[in-house]
């Protein structure tokens, strides 16, 4: 058995090819039944991000298992292998598990040390749970990445002041409307007129920055209008105008910030839409929803500016070096972690000879046993019988501890294997032909 992952993120792929590959809440069952399907499968787990879609799978082999997944993100993302594998990773064994531990830890992230990976590694848990796609090996791998996330926020500085692609959004904004005064600094938002086109959780911090940063009012607008109500109820601080999406047209017309962040499928502004305008001054668009909400084509509309998540880059950029620093901290913490896994992972190897060990002196056992008692005759109380049976399971127990530790102890593969021949040879172990 091999443990893989086959993926992409930011780091390999920009967001037109992102996008193609992201798997909603509505389709995440088909995928996992369509994933489950191939004989190479045996357990499997799906990380769908706006920055990164990541297949983990326990296969049979390693080379048919990557073949197979790349197979599916193929077929589910509908392009061509000339215009998909090239932004494509792949990593096995302990590269997989390293992977797995740097991405919870917010090391992979786009913005070092961002929270909301953390949650999102954790609901990749729940949906591999709900959708029984998880086994032993795979419920102990997501379990160790999420106390590996929590370990890196709680015992190193990566965490602190950590912020968001929400925040790094907000950071964009004030930077652009900087540059556009001459400046290259971030600028407060106090005389923008703030629209946010959604009302889930990126929305949720888009607010919580936007207030931070001099945003006093904005609009507010969402599918539905109860949930939009809600979230603005959790800012009292903030004075803001809650309305459905039919309302995007006003907002686009008198708005100078629009931040868009809904589950939609395709782009809600396009340029089509907006060539229905006439604007006096720039409307900026910042989209940080994948798929986009905003299509690629709106910059060239004059009067507005459009920019996506690959975009912030240039935000983070600003103050990356700093980040790097702090991600030292987590990296032998990481590296900790991981190897604790792989260690267990190894000792599964010795497994089937501790139960056959394990099976062959329980079987002496019951059978010496049975000739004590029967020897002992009727008067022999079952409080007696109790007591006899339990000292002869102590005592097969106390002869396994030692050698059941040892072979599940850390240890190279080759001096194991040794172990496991000897005891296999000692005890007359062997697998017979009679045996399945």
């Amino acid at each position: 058995m091999n443990i893989a992952v086959v993926g992409l993120s930011h780091r390999t792929a920009p967001v037109e090819v992102r996008e193609k590959l992201s798997i909603s809440d509505d389709n995440i069952k088909d995928s996992f039944d369509s994933l489950k399907e191939n004989e190479q499968v045996i357990e499997v787990s799906i990380l769908s991000t706006c920055n990164r879609l990541e297949i983990y799978a326990l296969v049979k082999d390693q080379e048919l298992g990557f073949s197979a997944i790349k197979e599916f993100l193929l077929n589910h993302s509908g392009l061509n292998k000339e215009d998909l594998y090239p932004h494509l990773f792949s990593f096995n064994q302990a590269e997989a598990v390293n992977h797995l531990m740097r991405v919870s830890g917010g090391l992979d992230s786009l913005v070092l040390g961002e929270g909301q990976i953390l949650s999102q590694v954790k609901k990749m848990v729940r949906l591999g749970q709900e959708n029984q796609s998880l086994g032993p090996i795979f419920n102990r791998l997501l379990t160790q990445a999420v106390s590996t996330g929590k370990r890196v926020r709680s015992e190193t500085n990566l965490g602190t002041g950590a912020v968001s692609i929400s925040s790094a959004a907000v950071e964009l904004a004030q930077l652009k409307l900087g540059q556009s005064l001459g400046k290259d600094q971030l600028i407060s938002l106090e005389s923008e007129e703030v629209a946010v086109i959604g009302a889930g959780r990126m929305s949720r911090l888009l607010l919580q920055h936007l207030h931070s940063k001099g945003c006093s009012r904005l609009t507010l607008l969402n599918r539905t209008l109860k949930r939009a109500e809600s979230l603005a109820s959790d800012f009292p601080g903030l004075e803001i105008k809650c309305g459905l999406l039919d309302g995007l047209d006003d907002c686009l017309k008198c708005s100078t910030l629009i931040f868009t962040s809904t589950a939609s499928d395709s782009p809600i502004i396009t340029a089509e839409r907006l060539r229905n305008f006439e604007r006096k001054t720039i409307l900026r668009l910042i989209d940080i929803g994948v798929p986009r909400n905003i299509s690629a084509d709106v910059s060239d509309v004059n009067g507005f500016e459009a920019h996506d998540v690959d975009d912030l880059q240039e935000v983070v950029a600003r103050n990356q070096d700093a980040r790097q620093k702090m991600a030292l901290e987590a990296e032998t913490l990481i590296n900790e972690e991981a190897n604790s896994f792989l260690e267990w992972w190894a000792s599964l190897e010795a497994v089937p000879i501790i139960n056959r060990l394990r099976s062959g002196l329980e079987a002496i056992r019951k059978e010496e046993l049975q000739k004590a008692l029967s020897r002992m005759g009727p008067d022999f109380s079952a409080r007696e019988r109790k007591v006899v049976e339990a000292l002869s399971k102590g005592i097969i127990n106390k002869i396994l501890h030692t050698p059941v530790t040892n072979l599940r102890a850390p240890q190279p593969s080759t001096q194991r294997k040794e172990a496991i021949k000897l005891v296999e040879s000692l005890f007359n172990l062997g697998v017979s032909d009679n045996d399945p």
